[in-house]
């Protein structure tokens, strides 16, 4: 369901990070790596955020559904949100700053990033979560 499309957003951003530090520190321009200049810096920590606050929504959720919490739709639903829409975007970065290698299929990004795309519609749209997100808080007044 919903947990395992943001599951596996989290782990195709995992890996798109992974890549992008360690090529963004072996691709040089003007004699240092691109990850010696703060603009690229900034790009990987809020990256690094992304990932990082996703990831713990996720496991938040995931609790609450085996708990069978009654707020469980919506928070699951918070979840598949924050991953989907946040994780595209840490892959669409990781894409980008990989440059023109990054449309290439020796590079697995742009795999994760076609693949993060859909996420956002498996499931239930972003526009069915939001929805959904409201439903539950409405419920809760």
């Amino acid at each position: 369901g919903r947990i395992n499309i943001a599951s596996c957003s989290l782990g195709a951003a995992q890996q798109c990070f992974e890549d992008v530090v360690q090529y963004t520190t072996d691709r040089k321009a003007f004699n240092q790596p691109l990850n010696a200049n703060q603009h690229i810096q900034f790009q990987l920590a809020a990256m690094a955020t992304d990932i990082t606050t996703s990831r713990l929504l996720v496991r938040h959720a995931a609790k609450a559904l085996d708990a069978k919490e009654p707020n469980a739709i919506g928070l699951c639903a918070m979840a598949m949100l924050q991953a989907t829409e946040k994780l595209f975007k840490v892959c669409d970065d990781a894409l980008q700053l990989h440059g023109g290698y990054g449309y290439l299929t020796s590079y697995p990004v742009q795999q994760f990033w076609r693949d993060t795309r859909v996420h956002r519609i498996l499931e239930g749209t972003s526009e069915v979560m939001h929805m959904l997100i409201a439903r539950d808080v409405l419920k809760h007044l």
